[in-house]
């Protein structure tokens, strides 16, 4: 908002260019050597996704630089500089992976940097602020920085600590170097702002509930995300597909690749995460699980590839619920972690357990250390490099996976890993977590519909029993067999139904109310891994502690 562009104290006219919502062209008179922009942001609400989304309460804010500025375009945003300064209220402490020039009071002057490290330093910012150092002594260093609503909320217990600093030590044994100077941790604890991971190279911007790390739900749902953007540093910041590695901000990114950005750091994330013991084994297992289920109860994959969803991801970002199986979403992150995870048991298998997917990632994200650096890579580059870990088909292995239509989900690295997906009446404990985050009921795998609280018709399984029945997305759940709509009400009445009772659905569609009659009697199904004594344990090995080299 507030655009003003001036050169000496007049104002000169700009124009938004009717294409790209984001140029701007001004007639710069004859002779001016410099302008001066001025602009003003109005923070977001309690609204929206991402960096875009909400960022500031009254007691924290989360700075990201790009929504601060404008520059030039046709430039390479490395050769682009920048001396930022900053003004924080009165008491407040902050960290950024920005380099710092001084301070005074509450300003800070940073150092000068390219726009890209710029974009790439956001800063975090609070009233209730602590720093936990995760490699004492070491080096390069690695700081969590926790700002939240509370005083409280920042309360890190000893074993949580001990957990983030075994997930450092974890990562620095899995790629053996890094790529960056020091790297920050920038944790937002606040149920106001909008929830999310977003990876930067030398630090990330993580969002969560407040009581996250007080409150053992929240903990356990929110285990993976610093494992996740942490892995980015390397995969992703370090190595990047060469479609998103643009050199400049005017240039759209192509995302054929982020099954590999994405998809191979899910993996990572998720196997340091049980690692580290951020979570336990039984813990991870569960989450396979649901991951598994969803993907192997995708409609969509009768038609849309795996590549698909990587290439068409900004418009899938913000895709509504309904339909969501039917449509697919951005499931390069879940398909691409069970696509990797097949990669990993293949290659012990083949090996006899003498390498693993550690190898890959080593030798293609690992030494020798460097600062911020990006080194871009093609598919090509990802074949050679699994190539040299394990002689192999993997240009067809992957192009079949990724690139045709698949109905079936790639199960085989749990099956072949020592497990079998399996379904039972009885919910794990992280899928409880889950409905209540969502304050929703699941019942995707039985009736075929999930629902909010409220009756709320969420989403429907395309051909299953409540999509058969004429029951739709958007519906409204006003009683169950003739009882007022309730969590409780609905999961008696399956109990029943599974006994031979009928099911009776009163609904209201917009201004019209009809019963529909679910014709199901097969019980509540929820998913779970089962050992498979047949075969060895590899998920086992895969998920343990590794020692430094």
């Amino acid at each position: 908002m507030g655009l003003h562009v001036t050169a000496g104290g007049k104002k000169l006219t700009w124009r938004r260019d009717s294409v790209d919502m984001y140029d701007f062209h001004i007639d710069v008179p004859v002779g001016v050597d410099h302008i001066d922009v001025a602009l003003d942001l109005i923070s977001a609400p309690e609204s929206g996704q991402f960096s875009s989304g909400g960022s500031a309460t009254s007691q924290l804010t989360v700075l990201s630089w790009n929504q601060l500025l404008l520059y030039p375009a046709g430039t390479p945003s490395d050769q682009i500089n920048y001396e930022a300064t900053l003004k924080l209220p009165q008491g407040w402490r902050y960290a950024t992976a920005l380099p710092i020039a001084t301070e005074s009071g509450n300003t800070i002057q940073f150092k000068q940097a390219a726009l890209s490290t710029l974009v790439d330093s956001p800063v975090l910012a609070g009233a209730n602020f602590r720093t936990v150092d995760l490699k004492p002594g070491g080096t390069p260093p690695v700081y969590l920085h926790l700002a939240a609503d509370s005083q409280r909320a920042t309360e890190i217990t000893p074993d949580e600590t001990t957990h983030f600093r075994n997930l450092v030590q974890q990562a620095e044994a899995l790629f053996g170097a890094e790529h960056y100077r020091d790297y920050h941790f920038l944790l937002t604890l606040s149920d106001h702002v909008a929830h999310f991971g977003l990876e930067h190279h030398e630090s990330s911007d993580d969002r969560i509930a407040e009581r996250s790390l007080i409150d053992d739900g929240p903990r356990k749902l929110s285990a993976g995300l610093l494992p996740h953007e942490y892995v980015h540093s390397w995969n992703g910041k370090y190595r990047r597909p060469a479609g998103l590695a643009t050199g400049d901000y005017d240039r759209p990114m192509k995302g054929d690749l982020l099954w590999v950005y994405e998809g191979l750091t899910e993996y990572l994330g998720e196997i340091l995460t049980p690692r580290s013991g951020l979570q336990t084994p039984e813990e991870y297992r569960e989450e396979l699980a649901i991951t598994a289920a969803s993907l192997d109860h995708t409609a969509g994959r009768a038609w849309r590839p795996l590549e698909d969803t990587a290439v068409a991801a900004q418009v899938l970002y913000d895709a509504r619920t309904d339909y969501a199986e039917y449509r697919r979403g951005v499931d390069f992150y879940p398909e691409g972690s069970l696509l990797w995870l097949e990669a990993d048991v293949l290659i012990r298998e083949k090996t006899g357990g003498k390498k693993s997917l550690d190898d890959f990632v080593r030798a293609f994200h690992g030494p020798p250390n460097t600062g911020p650096a990006v080194k871009p890579y093609t598919f090509a580059d990802v074949v050679a490099a699994l190539q040299s870990v394990l002689p192999y088909d993997w240009d067809g292995f992957l192009r079949s996976r990724v690139q045709t239509v698949r109905p079936d989900a790639p199960l085989q690295g749990i099956s072949n890993g020592g497990y079998r997906l399996v379904y039972n009446e009885t919910p794990s404990e992280r899928w409880k977590l889950i409905e209540a985050e969502k304050k929703n009921i699941n019942l995707r795998y039985s009736l075929g519909a999930i629902f909010a609280e409220d009756g709320l018709v969420q989403d429907v399984t395309l051909g299953g029993p409540a999509h058969k029945a004429g029951l739709a997305p958007a519906y409204r759940v006003i009683a169950v067999n003739n009882r007022a709509f309730s969590g409780t009400v609905l999961h008696d009445a399956m109990l029943a139904a599974a006994k031979g009772a009928a099911l009776d659905l009163l609904v209201r569609d917009g201004d019209y109310f009809k019963t529909i009659h679910v014709n199901y009697h097969g019980g509540e199904r929820y998913p779970h891994l089962e050992r498979d004594n047949a075969r060895p344990d590899v998920i086992a090995r895969i998920i343990q502690a590794k020692s430094k080299p």
